[in-house]
């Protein structure tokens, strides 16, 4: 077979991947042209607006190029832990958490903030695309009113997250080819518009965005900039997503399909309105022709905004499936819904809440421009602890002199500052939101992280050895019965409370007893040649070592089979699978504040049990009540 005739299949592979990642990765941002020169020209006097549209467009594109083509796509794209990005993914690399025994250090703190504003990005962007979207609708029908338009947009997000099971390869076959077209359309208007007026070319000039900036005063460029925000918003999808569709695909569908529609769309807008015709009441819809051409244009951008929800809402079932791996997050169902992409999954319970979230975002806001004010915070603190936590990965992982990751990280730092100052200002008027489900994703994620230390502690805390364990199940005071015992532990050493407490309540242990201890690596895949250790330690006593990485959910009637394989006397169908339940007492020793004692008991008591996270019969299962005071 020829090597043309192997690499074609690869290459329409390829193709495929960045098909689907214009409708899943780039969304958010491409559906930024509906609001972003309108947002902008709005915090203007309208006596300036002939004026500052050529210092509005430069500032808008050399952002786009600045955060998105060379921060993200160069740099934070380079960044993958075997293929998979987020913001886990760089703590990984960075190894921000190495050394840290229960306690949470500040760079950790960081991560899980920006992990945290990433949730607070997932509920309004959905909220801002779809309803942005569906206030074009006025124009074309002057009788549409506000509650109708809210009512368009819930109804719109409903039907969004209900499809959210199907998975995103589902998802990004039917939005890729809609995407693919709105990038086309959005190029195409935007090309036609600038040969009509070709000075709005004078643009690309960034001293138009310098001088824009110089004639103004703090308050006017805080405001300006927080608007120009709005152009790159949906950027961390790129790199959350990456496992989705891989970063060669994810570049490619920027460099050669999104970047140029953009900037097209974004000139052609600023062309039109130079030419004396357009409106700063929706500079969008106002460069396509008037009739059936504007309303198909409509159209297209409601499907579009659609689309936009996809980015983030895809990138935040990612980030809580990683924080549950590394014991940041309760267990939740997590569902795969593509074998071909192991990244591909879908929880129930993370979408619920998305779902009830921009929902109720949209009620609560009832307008775009009013929703504009509560998004830009979320997004460049984002920003922020992405730098932050790239500066480890470089010095750490890539082994960067410190002059260099001093001096790209400050470039990167310095423009992720300005933003993220500029935006400040939005707190009092909406801000304050992605603020507070960032605050209140923080505390589940630190609560349980300190919580889970601490009971690790109590239930592993005991010094009995291997050798002792050994010389408990050959006395002659313990009873030998037929069958396999599996005591499920979380560390790899000593001795399992639960297979003490067994031994003392029930004076006995089975033939075979397996201690099975399922770790999570700092990698999202183990290769299946190192997922699994076996060793005997005597007394038809065995411990088992399985790791797994934050991407991979463990299976453990699937492990049981090859740890039967390893030569050990384990009869599946027979085996009898021992967890510990914990029974959380609040008024202990331990340092967490006696809310975090509360709310920790409530996150166990509501967290997936374990009996179902690891895939077991429940006809074998006995779980074993162990109160734990805290």
């Amino acid at each position: 077979m020829s090597q043309e005739t192997t690499s074609s299949p690869k290459r329409l592979a390829q193709l495929g991947l960045g098909l689907g990642a214009l409708g899943v990765v780039f969304g958010d941002i491409g559906t930024s042209p509906l609001y972003t020169i309108r947002e902008c020209l709005a915090v203007l006097p309208k006596a300036e607006h002939a004026t500052a549209v050529l210092g509005v467009l430069s500032l808008v594109f050399w952002s786009l190029v600045a955060v998105v083509s060379v921060k993200y796509t160069i740099v934070v794209l380079r960044a993958d832990n075997r293929g998979e990005g987020g913001i886990f993914a760089l703590m990984a690399l960075g190894q921000i958490d190495r050394g840290s025994k229960g306690a949470l250090s500040i760079g950790v703190v960081i991560v899980l903030l920006g992990a945290a504003m990433l949730c607070g990005e997932a509920i309004i962007t959905p909220a801002i695309t779809v309803l942005s979207a569906v206030e074009g609708v006025k124009l074309v029908w002057p009788g549409i009113e506000g509650p109708h338009v809210v009512g368009i947009a819930c109804a719109i997000l409903g039907l969004l997250f209900t499809f959210q099971h199907r998975g995103t390869k589902f998802i990004g076959a039917i939005f890729g080819p809609v995407m693919l077209l709105w990038f086309l359309v959005l190029g195409g208007l935007g090309l036609w518009r600038i040969i009509e007026t070709p000075v709005v070319l004078q643009a690309l000039n960034p001293l138009h965005g310098l001088r824009l900036l110089a004639t103004h005063n703090v308050t006017e460029i805080s405001l300006l900039l927080g608007s120009v925000v709005l152009a790159f918003t949906g950027v961390e999808a790129l790199y959350a997503d990456m496992g989705h569709f891989g970063r060669r695909a994810i570049t490619f569908a920027w460099y050669g399909i999104v970047l140029p529609g953009l900037a097209l769309n974004y000139f052609g807008q600023g062309a039109y309105f130079l030419s004396g015709r357009g409106s700063a009441e929706n500079p969008f819809l106002a460069i396509a022709p008037e009739g059936a051409a504007r309303m198909a244009l409509l159209g297209l951008s409601m499907a579009a905004a659609i689309i936009a929800s996809q980015a983030l809402i895809s990138g935040a079932y990612s980030l809580i499936r990683q924080a549950i791996q590394l014991g940041y997050f309760p267990r939740l169902t997590v569902r795969h819904t593509n074998a071909a992409q192991r990244g591909q999954i879908y929880l129930p319970l993370v979408n619920s809440a998305l779902a009830v979230g921009s929902i109720a975002t949209v009620i609560g806001f009832k307008t775009s421009t009013a929703l504009a004010a509560a998004y830009g915070i979320a997004v460049t603190g984002t920003m922020m602890v992405t730098t932050i936590a790239l500066a480890y990965v470089m010095r750490r992982a890539w082994r960067w002199p410190v002059g260099r990751v001093l001096a790209v990280c400050a470039v990167f730092l310095a423009v992720d500052t300005v933003f993220f100052a500029a935006n400040l200002h939005k707190f009092v008027d909406g801000g304050w939101l992605p603020i507070v489900i960032a605050l209140g994703v923080l505390a589940i994620m630190a609560t349980w992280k300190t919580g889970k230390f601490e009971i690790f502690r109590r239930v592993y805390g005991n010094e009995v050895t291997e050798d002792e364990l050994c010389r408990i199940a050959s006395s002659s005071h313990i009873v030998r019965v037929r069958g396999t015992g599996v005591f499920m532990a979380g560390n790899p050493h000593g001795t399992p409370l639960v297979l003490l407490h067994h031994v003392k309540s029930n004076k006995m242990l089975h033939e075979t007893v397996v201690i099975l201890s399922i770790m999570t690596q700092d990698v999202p895949y183990v290769p299946e040649g190192e997922r699994l250790q076996v060793r005997e330690l005597g007394e038809g006593v065995w411990r088992a070592l399985a790791n797994y990485g934050y991407m991979e959910s463990p299976d453990v009637t699937e492990l049981a089979e090859q740890i039967r394989a390893r030569g050990v006397p384990l009869k599946t169908s027979e085996a009898t699978y021992y967890f510990n339940r914990e029974m959380i007492i609040t008024g202990g020793d331990a340092k967490m504040w006696e809310w975090q004692k509360r709310f920790y008991a409530f996150l166990s008591r509501n967290a997936r049990q374990a009996r179902d996270y690891y895939h077991l019969p429940h006809s074998q299962i006995i779980e074993i009540g162990m109160p734990l005071q805290l």
